[in-house]
């Protein structure tokens, strides 16, 4: 279990086993999440740009803004 001390400017430094699991290094930004139990997870906020790779489907026509201002109407949203 790693463990580390709080400085009395609230500031830590992550046990070099967890910067390992994580992969964080230098410059790198991490998220503390609060669950509805109380508990607290770190986890690395900042990720490796080739891993977007594939989230958007390749050959898919873009929305317009006309479309998207469309949709919204139709749901009642108009801005």
């Amino acid at each position: 279990m790693s463990t580390a001390t709080i400085t009395s400017k609230g500031q830590i430094t992550i046990p070099k086993e967890i910067r390992t699991f994580l992969k964080a290094g230098t410059g790198d930004r991490v998220e503390f999440l609060i669950d509805a139990n109380g508990v607290v997870t770190l986890v690395p906020a900042t990720a490796d740009v080739r891993k977007l790779k594939g989230m958007i489907p390749a050959g898919k026509k873009p929305v317009t803004l006309e479309a998207m201002q469309a949709a919204i109407e139709q749901e009642g949203g108009a801005l």
